[in-house]
């Protein structure tokens, strides 16, 4: 069977880039992406990309050439990556195509995000009373999480300690800056239990990988990173998402768990034989519990190994090694494809002084977002 390579890795820098457009920075990424794999365009046979406030992305062939490219849009919400990154594999996984394209940009205002309750399937009563604001919910979520499973609440603030010491270490992150324990937890209160600096923040940027076939990826590269699996789940009844208005007396598995026990079995391995995990961190709430939806532990154990350094970037299950969305802040359509892109510089070992180390060979990620979409792919040298 045909296996699908990652061949090719760009990115524009997350953050505040005034003099650019969201297009703009995608297409820097599209380019940076091209010359990695020592492709051009005009090679491209198909695109799949997606941006939320920054312009369809099948425009990007005004930036970049007009060759009648095969170009689909894609709008998932926060999965958006991953749903670009799922489309694209399916594309040379079916035999369709060898070589393509998966682009995510966006360039969003200051601000929370905004968003209609109608366009979620809502009342607008939802939004009068105040819960499309996802601070809201995030921290209702939090608070009985830590409650349910006896965690205490300083881990939210070494979960955002660990996420700026890593985007200090990472020159596409928009966090440069480490801050300190007591800086985080002593923040502004937006959302009890979570400080300002526990969340992430709309941002700009881009990121582009080419991918292509195994019968052709070594033209491009003598290291490609193979997609091993790439899985996407909503939610089933009784899952409580964001945007739920309810909470059901019978509880069933969150999305993420769907997508990730899917992802582990397509590729036949599971979450210890992980060497670099990326997860969602809309929050650092978000971190503890994706960390046991996603199957690296059970609920409650997050304790011991948080403390105890195991997902730190020199630990036993380092997870987002770049600073994840805290440090990176989210631009909505290129935020899933960061952590792709983390995950196979960390193969290749580009990282520098953010190397994992003893030579990592597999990688994960999670991408999550509204209403209630996981995206998990699993990669392996």
């Amino acid at each position: 069977m045909t296996e699908v390579c990652i061949v090719g890795i760009g990115m524009h820098k997350f953050g505040r880039t005034k003099e650019l457009s969201g297009m703009q920075q995608g297409a820097y990424a599209v380019r940076q992406a091209l010359a990695d794999a020592g492709t051009n365009w005009e090679d491209m046979q198909f695109a799949f990309g997606g941006s939320a406030q920054a312009g369809n992305a099948d425009a990007l062939v005004n930036e970049l050439g007009l060759t009648g490219l095969q170009f689909v849009n894609v709008a998932n919400g926060c999965a958006t990556g991953g749903s670009a990154l799922l489309s694209a594999y399916s594309a040379i996984k079916s035999g369709q195509h060898e070589l393509g394209l998966a682009v995510g940009f966006d360039k969003h205002p200051r601000g929370a995000f905004a968003s209609d309750p109608r366009s979620r399937g809502l009342e607008t009563w939802y939004g009068d009373i105040g819960l499309m604001l996802t601070v809201q919910f995030f921290g209702m979520k939090i608070q009985k999480y830590l409650h349910e499973h006896n965690l205490s609440q300083d881990l939210l603030g070494m979960v955002a300690q660990k996420a700026f010491r890593n985007g200090a270490l990472n020159p596409n992150a928009w966090r440069r800056d480490e801050v300190d324990m007591d800086t985080i937890m002593n923040a502004d209160m937006l959302s009890n239990p979570l400080t300002k600096y526990m969340f992430c923040s709309p941002s700009e940027g881009g990121v582009a990988l080419i991918l292509a076939s195994d019968k052709v990826a070594r033209k491009y590269t003598n290291r490609p990173v193979y997609l091993k699996s790439v899985t996407l789940k909503t939610r089933h009844y009784g899952s409580f998402e964001v945007y739920s208005p309810y909470l059901a007396i019978e509880r069933a598995k969150p999305p993420t768990q769907f997508a990730s026990e899917a992802a582990f079995e397509m590729a036949g391995m599971g979450p210890k034989d992980m060497d670099v995990i990326q997860i969602q961190d809309t929050e650092s709430g978000a971190e503890i519990m994706h960390m046991a939806e996603n199957g690296f532990c059970e609920p409650g154990e997050q304790e011991h190994l948080i403390r105890s350094g195991a997902t730190q970037i020199g630990g036993s299950m380092p997870i987002n090694t770049d600073g994840g969305c805290i440090a990176n802040g989210e631009p909505i359509g290129a935020s899933g494809l960061r952590q792709i892109h983390e995950v196979v510089a960390q193969l290749r070992g580009e990282r520098g002084n953010a190397q994992v180390p003893n030579d990592p060979k597999t990688g994960y990620t999670h991408v999550y977002g509204a209403p209630g979409i996981s995206a998990c792919t699993v990669l392996q040298l």
